[in-house]
């Protein structure tokens, strides 16, 4: 069991009889009353976020998830095929489960699976990714009136903002926190 004042980012635990994990949380006090707790939740089953409070000496019992690594293969029907790298199992997850780590999957991408008793819950990416640019409009020199970016699709179908100097096939780095252009590789 874990009180209140043990809680941290990135802590998973039970919280209203759902797995979450904590994205922030604030110790607040009260006046006259005792102490609050806010707390702000990702649900990891449907990846829904939402904001609770709850008194400074509740317990929350603490979930301990399982990673393993896998290469991502493909992609059917909505469905994305891993295999793990130690067992070589197929393991599948949906759309819902990726959520946007979808739009950094490419061949052979290796990474971790988050689970919890044996059911797969989502991905854990590497922070920076290497991907190829499928399409972009030419830059022209002189051309930065506008702040000198523009967009440009990768080979995932994710759209990056990257400077005017990039072009078609070019590997550029790109953060996937954040989505954006890091450097060319």
């Amino acid at each position: 069991m874990v009180s209140t004042g043990d809680l941290k980012k990135g802590l998973t635990i039970e919280f209203e009889g759902q797995l979450c994990t904590i994205l922030d949380w604030q110790h607040i006090k009260i006046g006259r009353g005792g102490a609050i707790v806010r707390l702000k939740v990702r649900n990891l089953r449907t990846g829904a976020i939402f904001e609770r409070t709850c008194d400074a000496g509740d317990k929350f019992k603490r979930i301990y998830l399982d990673r393993a690594t896998v290469n991502y293969q493909y992609e059917a029907d909505d469905q994305y095929h891993f295999m793990d790298t130690s067992t070589y199992d197929d393991i599948v997850l949906s759309v819902a489960q990726l959520g946007d780590a979808k739009n950094y999957l490419i061949d052979n991408l290796e990474l971790d699976i988050i689970s919890y008793e044996g059911e797969p819950l989502s991905v854990d990416l590497p922070e920076k990714l290497v991907l190829r640019v499928t399409y972009t409009e030419p830059g022209y020199k002189g051309d930065t009136a506008t702040g000198g970016n523009k967009p440009a699709t990768t080979e995932t179908g994710l759209v990056v903002q990257v400077p005017l100097f990039i072009s078609i096939d070019d590997m550029i780095r790109v953060n996937t926190t954040t989505g954006s252009y890091v450097e060319r590789a």
